[in-house]
């Protein structure tokens, strides 16, 4: 089967419940809804039984091939359930590839899971496997979709709100979905159905936002400037390590400087993007970044992330959060940066 995604598995499943369905992805609310999503549609269709394997130190591959090759206590339909907590090795691909294909038609798989890289889905394992399962790859909601995604769970409780107060929300929430789901049930039990009054809700929901690196990086590829500030702040209040957050910013700044010196060597854009492992919605943030930084601003950028690194490490007196910030807002498409580089650097 092809890979299905999140919105298609309820019809999918309608039609055929597969040997198995495998969810991964680094969003774990969609990843709980999408796995409760099928082990309801496996039950509806007669899969009553239901083993578990949780896939922590005390799992044996053997125990799971063992299941999967042995009848039914109670000879009635069953779902073998697989928690994955991290990435699957090679002796759990091919098993569950085997089962996959092996398995009769009283038993069906279910696996759930952290997102699944590039070496798990090329490998011979998973090639073998994809075609006796469906494959539900779960993607984080971008930024720029949250307000929708919000909206459509306010839907969901017949409610609704202006675009203000969907900004709002999305502000509050970001980078947590398991936090704006409670927020919205709590809204849910607060206020009656329809248009949602905005000054209450701005009462009622807590800031709940998360920042990560990745968010900072993504916020300031996307030439979102406010976004960008408040993710440093963000995660500098969380206590994140200075060396860290000067990682997520400069990275990106060493990938937009080398796309910038390899255009005039003939090769595509997504080729160069290929090689430095650039794959998906990431694409199109370094492409709309291309678009307003040159190579002069890039290399400036990159003396600037040295200098903030001999901050960091004591050698030069300056706030490092204050110039990761006026960093990662240059790059985001804020005024350039008016301190001059460290001349030892020069």
């Amino acid at each position: 089967m092809a890979q299905v995604r999140p919105e298609a598995l309820s019809a999918t499943l309608a039609r055929r419940i597969p040997a198995l369905v495998w969810i991964h992805g680094d969003e774990p609310l969609l990843v709980i809804e999408s796995t409760d999503l099928a082990r309801r549609a496996m039950r509806e269709a007669g899969f009553q039984e239901r083993q578990v394997f949780d896939v922590d130190r005390s799992f044996r591959v053997e125990a799971l091939v063992a299941e999967t090759r042995s009848l039914s206590l109670f000879a009635s339909s069953r779902i073998i359930e697989l928690r994955l907590s991290g990435k699957p090795g090679k002796e759990l691909g091919q098993a569950l590839a085997e089962a996959a294909a092996d398995a009769d038609e009283g038993t069906r798989l279910l696996v759930s899971g952290p997102r699944l890289d590039r070496t798990a889905t090329s490998a011979a394992w998973f090639t073998e496997l994809d075609r006796a399962a469906c494959v539900v790859p779960i993607f984080p909601v971008e930024r720029a979709q949250l307000p929708k995604w919000i909206a459509h769970r306010l839907a969901a409780a017949r409610q609704r709100a202006d675009e203000a107060t969907l900004a709002f929300l999305a502000e509050r929430v970001e980078g947590n979905l398991l936090a704006a789901h409670q927020e919205l049930r709590k809204l849910a039990l607060l206020f009656p159905e329809g248009l949602l009054p905005a000054e209450e809700v701005r009462q009622a929901v807590l800031n709940v936002a998360r920042y990560d690196a990745f968010s900072l990086a993504d916020a300031m590829l996307a030439g979102d400037a406010a976004r960008t500030l408040r993710s440093v702040d963000g995660l500098r209040a969380e206590g994140e390590a200075a060396p860290l957050a000067l990682w997520a910013i400069s990275d990106p700044i060493r990938n937009l400087a080398r796309l910038a010196d390899g255009s005039g060597q003939g090769r595509p854009l997504t080729q160069r993007m290929r090689e430095l492992r650039i794959f998906g919605p990431r694409e199109r943030l370094y492409e709309r970044a291309l678009g307003r930084l040159d190579a002069r601003a890039l290399a400036v950028a990159l003396q600037e992330a040295a200098r903030i690194d001999r901050i960091i490490k004591g050698l030069v007196a300056d706030d490092a959060w204050a110039a990761m910030a006026r960093l990662a807002a240059s790059i985001a498409g804020a005024p350039a940066l008016a301190r001059p580089p460290d001349p030892l650097l020069s």
